[in-house]
């Protein structure tokens, strides 16, 4: 059985990275918004008060968790190009999505997603050459991370989570 959490499978970053992979990479995040409204078109209220997975957020509150984590991402990356080695400010995803603002209505976060990603892609598509090794330091881990590596990682966020809904229509024959 698939792992829940995990349907797609965890992250990995490859040990080479080139433009095409990048350029795909950009075309990942770009789909997200309209992967999202595909994957929660016609749920019901109900439906999107369901866990995907046991003891896992609800479909809503993933929602509303995209727009959370691409903006703090969008930051990072704009902080890494204007600042040398940044240290970010990390946030309590989990009690974000405990916020009043993630139980209510998802339409204005799809709004907000697609507005935000429109924004991001566009900047995405600027950064050249040595300038995907540019970092940020993420303060609890102590680890920089290069926008090439955070470029994988939110690739594959998005299909991460749109996975969750996805694989939980798919169980519950919605």
């Amino acid at each position: 059985m698939t792992d829940l959490r995990f349907p797609i499978g965890k992250f990995s970053f490859p040990e080479h990275v080139d433009e095409n992979q990048r350029q795909a990479w950009i075309a990942d995040i770009a789909q997200v918004p309209q992967q999202l409204r595909e994957a929660v078109a016609r749920l019901s209220a109900e439906q999107l008060d369901t866990p995907y997975r046991p003891e896992g957020w609800t479909l809503r509150q993933v929602v509303h968790h995209l727009p959370d984590s691409h903006m703090n991402s969008y930051i990072r990356f704009k902080l890494a190009l204007t600042e040398d080695k940044p240290t970010i400010k990390p946030y309590a995803e989990a009690a974000w999505a405990e916020l009043p603002d993630a139980k209510e209505d998802i339409a204005v976060s799809l709004v907000l997603l697609e507005s935000l990603h429109a924004r991001w892609v566009q900047l995405l598509k600027t950064i050249e050459g040595e300038a995907w090794q540019r970092s940020f330091m993420h303060p609890e881990s102590q680890r920089l991370t290069s926008l090439e590596r955070a470029l994988a990682i939110y690739s594959w966020h998005g299909k991460h989570h749109i996975a969750h809904i996805n694989s939980l229509r798919e169980r519950m024959g919605w």
